[in-house]
């Protein structure tokens, strides 16, 4: 699934504008918000699900000092605002399932502009469930290549922690978890001092839509929409796009 990769997508993003960037911290911004009020505070060696979002951010080169005023105010009594955890599912142009995970405070106002996109880019939204099965619930570690890097030290680390894959793309590798096994795949390669192009849990198509330049195309422009909508945190999709394609 060359086409498909993580780590393809990031190759894809890697020249972001600085606009595009300050959005993309934004959205974990709210993130580590999230994860501060409902995962136990604002100590990472007490809160697990604050420690992996730190670890995503980081991959995604959130600056430190980004993520701490991110920590402090959401610990802080003057940020009220209360975001829910919504997933849209739906097709896109040439029948490619799509997952669109939100966090929110206005679920009409969102579900409106989500419904607005599916609409106006071939695409379709569709009830909870509809596609969903489609996917499976994965922890994804992608640790980009190095002449630094032993790949035996590397596997024997992700597996010894309980990874339950290794794929080795061009210029990368990505690890694959149970989402119960993810923390501690990722803390055991934090500690080994792997440095990460991404980390998250996500949602991993059981099988991909072949994609022609055109049809490809289309896609991008649906998924392009959707990320630039400041509710939406992300985008699971089941498209293999053309090799070398570039969005």
């Amino acid at each position: 699934m060359a086409g498909h990769s993580k780590w393809a997508n990031i190759k894809n993003k890697k020249e972001k504008t600085d606009a595009q960037k300050g959005k993309i911290f934004t959205k974990i911004g709210r993130e580590i918000a999230v994860a501060v009020k409902e995962g136990g505070g604002s100590d990472p060696s007490t809160n697990s699900r604050l420690k992996d979002v730190i670890a995503k951010a980081k991959a995604s080169n959130m600056p430190n000092d980004n993520i701490s005023r991110s920590i402090k105010k959401a610990a802080g009594e003057g940020d009220s605002v209360n975001y829910e955890n919504v997933s849209y599912e739906g097709y896109g142009p040439s029948g490619v399932a799509i997952i669109v995970d939100v966090l929110t405070d206005n679920r009409n106002r969102t579900a409106s502009e989500i419904r607005y996109i599916f609409d106006r880019n071939e695409g379709s939204l569709g009830a909870t469930g509809c596609v969903a099965w489609m996917f499976d619930r994965k922890g994804l570690i992608v640790v980009e290549n190095s002449d630094t890097i032993d790949e035996d030290e590397l596997m024997m680390s992700a597996i010894e922690a309980g990874a339950e894959d290794i794929s080795e793309e061009d210029e990368a590798y990505e690890i694959y978890t149970s989402p119960a096994k993810y923390s501690d795949v990722l803390s055991a390669l934090e500690e080994a001092e792997y440095i990460f192009a991404s980390a998250d849990i996500e949602m991993i198509p059981q099988n991909t839509v072949q994609l022609n330049e055109e049809q490809a195309e289309k896609v991008m422009n649906l998924i392009d929409m959707m990320e630039d909508n400041d509710d939406v945190q992300n985008i699971y999709h089941n498209a293999e796009l053309p090799e070398g394609f570039q969005a």
